[in-house]
C-alpha cells in the first residue's frame, strides 16, 4: 500500500503544477497578448489562503490505484467487495491530496488607482512581498489580473550642450 500512496500523492502533485494565481506565473494562453496596465498604491496587505480545488482527477486517479491495489489481495466474491472498498478509499484520499496540494498561500491587496477608485485582488503570495504604499502595477489580461511592483521611471537622457 506504501507504493500506491507514493503514486497517488505523485498524481496530485503533478496535477497542482497545473493552475496556479502565482503572479510569477504565466499562464501560456496570456503569452503574446495585449494587456491593460493601470497604475496604483497599495493601501493594505491581507495574507490568506487560496483553497485548492479538486477537478476529479485525483479521485479518479485514487479510485484506480485503490482498486488495482485492493484487486491483489485476495480472490473470488472477497476480491470483489475489497476491491470496491479500496478504489471508494482510494477516490476519497486521491480527492484530499488534490485539494491539499493545490492549497495556496496567498494575499489580499486592497489598491486605490491614480483616478481614485479601488480595486480588491487576491493573489497567490509570490516573490515580491508587496507592503502598503508600495507603488503597483495592476496588469489585466483577459479579465485575469495580476499586481506587480511597478518600474522605476527613469528621465530620458537630455542631449549634452556642443
Amino acid at each position: 500500500m506504501n507504493k500506491t500512496t507514493l503514486a497517488l500523492a505523485c498524481g496530485s502533485l503533478l496535477m497542482a503544477g497545473c493552475a496556479t494565481s502565482n503572479p510569477d506565473v504565466v499562464q501560456r494562453y496570456e503569452t503574446q497578448r495585449l494587456a491593460q496596465v493601470q497604475e496604483g498604491t497599495v493601501l493594505s496587505v491581507r495574507p490568506v489562503v487560496i483553497d485548492g480545488f479538486q477537478s476529479g482527477l485525483g479521485g479518479a486517479t485514487g479510485a484506480m490505484i485503490g482498486g488495482i491495489a485492493g484487486s491483489t489481495r485476495s480472490s473470488g466474491a472477497e476480491s470483489a467487495v475489497i476491491s470496491l472498498v479500496a478504489a471508494v478509499v482510494g477516490g476519497v484520499m486521491g480527492n484530499a491530496i488534490e485539494r491539499g496540494a493545490t492549497r495556496e498561500d496567498g494575499v489580499e491587496l486592497l489598491v486605490q488607482l491614480r483616478n481614485g477608485e479601488r480595486r480588491s485582488i487576491v493573489q497567490s503570495r509570490g516573490h515580491e512581498g508587496l507592503m502598503a504604499g508600495e507603488a503597483v502595477v495592476l496588469v489585466t489580461t483577459d479579465g485575469r489580473t495580476r499586481v506587480t511592483r511597478a518600474p522605476a521611471i527613469v528621465p530620458p537622457a537630455r542631449p549634452a550642450n556642443s
